[in-house]
C-alpha cells in the first residue's frame, strides 16, 4: 500500500492569546489543520488557540503539537 511520501515536521509560527509560539508539525497536518480552519471560517490561529483551551482541560494536558495532532485525528474520524 503506498500512500503520499512522508515528510519532516515544518516548524512555523502562531499567536496564542498575543503570544507568539513554535509549532513543528509534518505537511499533513498543517494541510489539515488549514482546511479545518477554512471550513470553520477560522485564521488559522484561532482554531489553534481553541484547541490549546481544550488540551488544557484535560488532567494530564499533552503538549501543543500533539494536541493539534490528536484533535485533528478526532476531528477526522467523526466526519
Amino acid at each position: 500500500m503506498s500512500g503520499p511520501p512522508l515528510h519532516p515536521p515544518v516548524k512555523r509560527s502562531v499567536t496564542i492569546a498575543g503570544h507568539p509560539t513554535s509549532i513543528s508539525l509534518e505537511p499533513i497536518f498543517w494541510d489539515a489543520l488549514e482546511a479545518e480552519a477554512a471550513r470553520q471560517a477560522l485564521p488559522v490561529n484561532a482554531l489553534v488557540a481553541r484547541i490549546d483551551v481544550e488540551r488544557m482541560e484535560a488532567d494530564a494536558p499533552p503538549n501543543l503539537t500533539s494536541a493539534i495532532r490528536q484533535w485533528l485525528w478526532r476531528n477526522r474520524a467523526a466526519d
